[in-house]
């Protein structure tokens, strides 16, 4: 009898776990994550941060999660950058020289329904700012 009984709690049990499985990817939550948003491509970013207005461009290039690229301004030039998307969030992040001090850049941004993006700058401890982006 008490075999009977473990079987029908285990039976119950893969039940609700098969039926928790099929409710996630009816609803479009994969039991994995997110699938990444397509964020490749070659964008013109504008923003404010402390010290002002900038205008920037990047090209990503996306395998899967991972983001590669070029970065360039006229306050930083160029440079290669690396980062990682997560559903319609990414970021990115660079290593430039301003004014003879070298500080990691780190965008975080939110590819919004429009196919625009828009986010926050961290420059490295110095200050920060907001930009949005879009494709050219």
């Amino acid at each position: 009898m008490a075999q009977r009984a473990m079987w029908r709690t285990t039976a119950r049990l893969a039940a609700m776990i098969v039926a928790t499985v099929v409710a996630m990817m009816a609803t479009g939550l994969g039991v994995a994550g997110q699938t990444p948003a397509d964020v490749a491509g070659d964008w013109v970013l504008t923003g404010e941060t402390d010290g002002g207005p900038f205008t920037s461009n990047v090209v990503l290039e996306q395998n899967g999660t991972e983001l590669t690229g070029r970065y360039s301004s006229d306050a930083v030039g160029e440079a290669e950058l690396k980062g990682s998307v997560s559903g319609n969030d990414f970021m990115w992040s660079l290593s430039a020289d301003l004014g003879g001090q070298s500080i990691e850049l780190t965008y975080t941004c939110t590819l919004q329904d429009d196919g625009t993006l828009s986010g926050q700058l961290d420059l490295g401890g110095y200050g920060g700012g907001t930009f949005t982006g879009k494709r050219r």
